[in-house]
């Protein structure tokens, strides 16, 4: 590869990356061609890897919000360790950006549930006076999306049928996508549990 298109490559890394972190923008794609405009590339310019943009993502979020980063990623996974404590005949998972570290300003909490269907959850959050919103499915795999506000958090409880517990999802790299059970998310907390 010429040394000119490693210097595009990483142009677009890096603008893709700052849009992630500073703008959260949660769609990887969007945010590639989105820089592709500001840094006034053709269209035709190839794109880098989401696996190039995630490490992207990782460094600018090292470099310019590295405590502000730390304290917004343990509040998140507190906040969806508090919602899987009360969703567990659901079978909850943590996945997406709030799992692996490196949730933007404006992250949500991804949620998968497992339910023979999405009207069981419905009626055990109207019963615990939960409200929610309904959000359209990001796969067609998912049942149904519902939208839970708490705090200052915000977390997307995406409904499938109990069978698909067994089959991991592909995440942004085409590799299966990393989820997490609430014994897991807690021992992600313990390091912070006396306020460290």
């Amino acid at each position: 590869m010429p040394p000119w298109q490693d210097r595009t490559r990483a142009s677009i890394c890096d603008t893709a990356a700052r849009l992630i972190a500073e703008e959260g923008m949660t769609d990887y794609t969007q945010a590639k061609r989105k820089a592709l405009r500001q840094l006034g590339l053709p269209e035709s310019t190839p794109l880098p890897g989401n696996g190039e943009v995630e490490a992207a993502v990782r460094e600018w979020q090292t470099l310019f919000q590295d405590d502000e980063q730390k304290e917004r990623i343990t509040h998140l996974r507190r906040k969806a360790a508090e919602l899987m404590d009360i969703l567990q005949e659901f079978r909850p998972y943590l996945t997406g950006s709030v799992l692996d570290g490196t949730a933007g300003r404006y992250a949500e909490i991804d949620l998968q549930l497992f339910a023979d269907s999405a009207k069981e959850v419905e009626i055990f959050l109207l019963n615990r006076g939960i409200p929610y919103n309904h959000a359209t499915p990001r796969n067609d795999r998912a049942e149904a999306v519902l939208v839970v506000e708490a705090d200052d958090a915000v977390a997307n409880l995406v409904i499938y049928p109990p069978l698909d517990e067994r089959v991991s999802p592909k995440g942004r790299d085409g590799r299966p996508r990393e989820r997490a059970r609430l014994a897991a998310v807690k021992s992600l907390l313990a390091p912070f549990a006396n306020g460290k």
